[in-house]
């Protein structure tokens, strides 16, 4: 089969494919999934993040229908996705895994102790910005990270090279003179998720013959015959020959990917070399770029050469180890270099593989001229025109004009006609306050009083009515219920999620109080920090004594499952503030994987429903009663289809906020998009969810619990077919071929039932 175009541009010379191979139209993401499944690799742990998590999606459809048998792990959040596959490659079996920025950080700690016991896998990384502030489009900031945590880093400019390259990748990291995990690197939207024209192998016979058995002969923790010790303490001087051992094994992947590179040339006709030079032969001038923009440039290099200028293009294959000795030789005559990177190293005067270049060619004494633009950060387009600027700019300096060395590319000046101005004013006490009053009897009960709903209405609303949420999001209407209970001053913390991305489209924001974002992992740490902050300024004298305001920490699309742990350390430690969970059953932001809380059955991006999985395979998290077991005061359920019951308890749970300490909420809210339901029909599911006891309505005050809606008193139960019948996510369950399913659903939904009316029957448990 003739090579396609594009392979024949990228290639440094042509060579005739030894296999059948197929043509089609994909990204990166599915290109990434393609190899993986057709290596079928043992284990992949994941957790989901812009833009990498359609990897594990598209996965997972292959899965359901068996064209693969990878265990798909999904995990808590990338740390722990990291933790199990640094497990699972302990093991002696390959691995695979897939993120992107913030995830990527998160999972950081983990990365090192990988490469430095030696154990190979593969991750993906789909190169995307770092927040803060967040922006979820592609830069290189989060792979600049990555330098130096003991991985071979391949980079994989479109989506042919990101096939090619985790096939190659596995042999890199499992050869013998390596045996290193690999980093291969693709751009965030711009490679993930355009289609592009591929080839890949017709058969998966020919990877598995190409990256051949897994290897054997190494340590494994799955030898009970031969029980080893797995990342000991080591004293000096062993740490430092373990480190000089694993340098060497570096540097070793540049030569094995060389070897590695022909090999596959000869069955897929597609070359890599460690740098893809183009028009370098006698370049003067040059471009230095990493993946997807370096097409770009190409196409002026073009325009150039026609009009006589010696232009040229260097676009690395493998940055980690770095190619040093490729580099000098292929800028040994150049005059001008400008190196475009994605990433600052902030206060660096440039970013790392600037400097890079610039000491290679220092060793070589090469009279080249480096220049260092900053540009693209946040997933800000390439066009030809920008390269043409960049070439420019070494024309320049080549013909002696003052040019900086150093600077960002593409930032525009601040206009003060255009700054961001408030256009609603503060709310006052008074528009929040003297609509829900909260005493104490002498025996402690709370006695919470409510008016009418229509009295309500007049109690200004915290968020503004404009946002970007999908229609019939029921986010919105479940959280401005709770803060209808809720009287006075508020500060709000929001973790990533749904909520956090509709409402804060800069330079506009729909919120009416103060407002903070951390990420999912640390939401509960950061606001028990503000929280921790106000009480101690005040006893300092320098905030009023009279001042008073209440915390509230929003929380949903799984934030409970990476959030987690903060949350449990801010409920042990009972800082003064309230946490409240938006329950929409799934990863919603990120297009709708499966959470924890997501129940059992239920159909996600990731727990498809096809011929050998039927919907998620394991059961919910009860956040709730998780939270309830930490002792914290107060812990309550609700949603919107109960209003005055919500109301009383976010009431409830403001004074315990204010006067004992933490409160805890989850309320379970309707999203129409991914649970496949008419936009209109939220209340109506919600309610259901309900009177089925699955989402059960109660509160726990001081360790007692109490059911505040019975729907088998009320004469109101519904089968849990009713509820499930309302959605297109779990329809299936309701076919004869699901039953065993929806059986062992309904019989966990009457064990949990059956559990919280023994605890509201006795205040023991």
């Amino acid at each position: 089969m003739a090579l396609q175009e594009k392979d024949l541009k990228n290639a440094n010379q042509e060579v005739q494919p030894e296999t059948e191979q197929t043509i089609d139209f994909r990204s990166g993401n599915e290109m990434a999934a393609r190899a993986a499944a057709q290596i079928n690799y043992h284990v992949m742990g994941y957790f989901p993040i812009t833009p990498s998590t359609e990897i594990a999606e598209y996965l997972d459809e292959m899965k359901v229908e068996g064209e693969h048998d990878i265990l798909l792990i999904p995990a808590d959040g990338e740390h722990g996705s990291a933790g199990i596959c640094y497990g699972a490659a302990t093991g002696g079996g390959r691995v695979f895994n897939a993120t992107s920025a913030n995830g990527f950080l998160y999972m950081l700690e983990q990365l090192p102790v990988q490469s430095g016991t030696r154990f190979p896998m593969v991750l993906n990384l789909v190169t995307r910005s770092i927040s803060g502030p967040l922006d979820i489009r592609g830069d290189h900031s989060d792979l600049y990270y990555g330098l130096n945590i003991g991985w071979p880093i391949l980079m994989a400019k479109d989506p042919q090279a990101v096939y090619d390259m985790n096939i190659m990748a596995l042999r890199v990291a499992e050869h013998k003179d390596v045996r290193l995990p690999v980093v291969v690197a693709s751009d965030g939207f711009f490679t993930s998720h355009q289609k592009r024209r591929v080839q890949y192998f017709s058969s998966r016979e020919t990877v598995q013959k190409f990256v051949g058995e897994t290897p054997e002969g190494y340590v494994t923790s799955l030898d009970p015959k031969n029980p080893v010790t797995i990342g000991p303490y080591m004293n000096d001087p062993d740490y430092i020959n373990n480190k000089y051992q694993q340098s060497i094994a570096m540097y070793n992947a540049e030569q094995v990917f060389k070897d590695v590179a022909e090999e596959y040339a000869a069955i897929s006709g597609r070359k890599y070399e460690i740098l893809d030079l183009y028009q370098m032969e006698d370049a003067e001038v040059a471009v230095f770029l990493l993946n997807s923009a370096s097409d770009t440039a190409k196409d002026v290099a073009d325009k150039l050469r026609k009009q006589g200028i010696k232009a040229g293009v260097i676009a690395p294959n493998m940055i980690r180890p770095f190619p040093k000795q490729a580099i000098q030789e292929a800028l040994k005559n150049v005059k001008v270099v400008l190196v475009g990177e994605r990433a600052d190293s902030y206060g660096g005067h440039g970013a790392n593989l600037t400097h890079e270049i610039k000491a290679a060619l220092q060793e070589i004494k090469a009279d080249t001229l480096v220049l260092s633009r900053i540009y693209g950060l946040g997933g800000k387009d390439f066009y030809a025109d920008d390269a043409e600027a960049f070439f420019q700019l070494c024309i320049d300096a080549k013909d002696g004009k003052a040019v900086a060395l150093f600077n960002y590319y593409g930032h525009t000046p601040g206009k003060a006609e255009v700054a961001p101005k408030r256009v609603l004013k503060p709310l006052s006490k008074e528009q929040t306050s003297g609509f829900v009053t909260v005493t104490q009897e002498e025996n402690g009960e709370l006695k919470v009083k409510i008016p009418p709903l229509r009295v309500l209405t007049g109690k200004e609303k915290r968020i503004a009515p404009g946002h970007g949420a999908c229609p019939g999001c029921g986010i919105f209407p479940g959280i401005e219920t709770f803060l209808k209970g809720i009287e006075g001053d508020v500060v709000v913390l929001f973790q990533t999620g749904c909520a956090m991305v509709v409402t804060t489209g800069y330079p506009y924001s729909s919120h009416k109080v103060t407002y903070i974002h951390n990420l999912f992992q640390n939401g509960a740490a950061t606001l028990s920090g503000v929280v921790e902050m106000f009480f101690e300024r005040k006893r300092r004298g320098e905030i009023e004594i009279g001042e008073d305001i209440t915390f509230v920490m929003i929380t949903g699309d799984g934030g409970m499952d990476i959030g987690m742990g903060p949350a449990i350390g801010a409920a042990l430690r009972n800082h003064k503030m309230i946490i409240l969970e938006y329950d929409n059953e799934g990863y919603m932001n990120t297009g709708a994987q499966l959470s924890y809380s997501t129940p059992l059955g239920h159909m996600t991006a990731t727990s498809n429903v096809g011929t050998k999985q039927g919907g998620k395979p394991f059961h919910h998290k009860d956040t709730a009663q998780i939270m309830a077991a930490t002792n914290i005061p107060y812990v309550f359920t609700g949603t919107e289809a109960f209003p005055q019951d919500l109301i009383k308890k976010a009431a409830k749970a403001q004074w315990y906020a204010k006067n004992d300490g933490m409160a805890y909420g989850k309320i379970l809210i309707s999203c129409p998009l991914n649970w496949k339901a008419a936009d209109e029909a939220g209340n109506t599911i919600v309610a259901n969810a309900v009177n089925t006891c699955f989402f059960p309505l109660y509160e726990v005050e001081r360790g007692v619990t109490t059911i505040t809606h019975d729907p088998e008193e009320k004469g109101k139960r519904v089968p849990v077919g009713e509820w499930l019948k309302l959605m297109g996510k779990t329809k299936h369950l309701l076919r004869p071929e699901y039953a065993e399913s929806l059986k062992a659903f309904e019989d966990e939904v009457e064990r949990r039932w059956r559990r919280l009316k023994a605890k509201h029957e006795s205040p023991y448990l």
